[in-house]
């Protein structure tokens, strides 16, 4: 199978802290925290892109994976805020890396798409196709928010992590896994302007300029959310065989705190067991899985051998875990 051998990760110098929002729309630090839990959130340089951020995550991965990146086979970049509509952002990043002509694409399935990303890259390597994947998650949402809507602006920050895996054969890599979409709710988070379905011409003049920026139907998305994910977990769990307490570490997508101590009361993991940064980064969008895992790896807590679970959740609506051998 494989094993994570490298993780890296990065986020802008700029701090944006609940008291600075305070000055740019109707909002306090307090409501923010009480319902988020975020206290500040990293935000881009104007000369910044997010291949910049990811190429950097990735930079920091392969060094502690002690690999070049012409040591990399295939690359996958997890998602939904690319530099252009086309092309992908993946062949962007390989060449800002210096990797040799390997394969590069992107996976978007918003919040979700690191997880995404993760299994696709993973079944590669589990089926003989590639001995290495390098595998971002990387998002850019403060260009893509109405910073005149709290119930958005609020939320978000920029940033992207890394994680290199390898195949090895005396690694058991993902123990179990449970992915999927409810697409009829899909809807409820989007950008309505900028597709094909709406596009941007110059015969098109009656948008609203509201329609441009992200949306979220944020209550439908967090019920969503609070009764679908515990159920992942569940699943997980069976599937591996494993009881909550066997768990290593948990890494949530970190979308609202109170979400994250939602599901630990509903599936009975100790909630110490789970990694939070949400209060630092804000929602990194598929950034935040891989942030989180690199915070684990430096601070010494996900070590080998560990179980580690981690789950994307998001746009589609969708969702993907994992449980995996460290």
């Amino acid at each position: 199978m494989f094993k994570v051998t490298g993780t890296g990760h990065y986020v802008p110098e700029k701090v944006i802290t609940n008291k600075d929002l305070e000055k740019i729309v109707d909002t306090t630090d307090q409501w923010i925290v009480e319902r988020t839990g975020i206290r500040e959130r990293r935000v881009v340089a104007d000369n910044e892109l997010n291949s910049d951020m990811a190429t950097k995550a990735a930079l920091n991965a392969l060094k502690k994976a002690n690999k070049s990146p012409k040591d990399i086979e295939v690359l996958i970049v997890g998602t939904s805020t690319p530099d252009y509509t086309l092309p992908a952002m993946a062949p962007i990043v390989q060449h800002k890396l210096g990797c040799d002509l390997i394969p590069a694409f992107d996976l978007n399935s918003v919040c979700s798409s690191f997880a995404y990303a993760f299994i696709t890259g993973a079944g590669f390597i589990s089926a003989g196709y590639y001995k290495n994947c390098m595998i971002i998650g990387s998002d850019l949402y403060s260009r893509i928010l109405n910073w005149e809507d709290r119930t958005t602006c609020c939320i978000f920050g920029d940033g992207a992590g890394a994680v290199f895996i390898e195949r090895d054969p005396n690694s058991k890599g993902i123990l179990s896994y449970n992915y999927g979409a409810k697409g009829e709710d899909a809807d409820l988070i989007r950008i309505p302007v900028g597709g094909t379905k709406y596009p941007i011409t110059k015969k098109n003049h009656n948008y609203h300029k509201n329609d441009f920026y992200f949306q979220m139907a944020g209550t439908d998305v967090y019920e969503f959310t609070i009764t679908t994910i515990p159920n992942v977990v569940i699943d997980l769990l069976e599937k591996a065989n494993l009881k909550p307490t066997e768990i290593d570490w948990v890494v949530l997508h970190q979308a609202n705190r109170r979400i994250i101590e939602s599901v630990a009361k509903k599936t009975e993991i100790p909630f110490e067991k789970f990694i939070i940064n949400i209060d630092r980064f804000g929602n990194t969008s598929s950034a935040s899985i891989p942030i989180a895992l690199d915070e684990g790896v430096q601070l010494g807590k996900i070590k080998r051998k560990d179980k580690v679970m981690f789950i994307g959740f998001g746009g589609g609506l969708s969702w993907g875990g994992v449980i995996i051998e460290w």
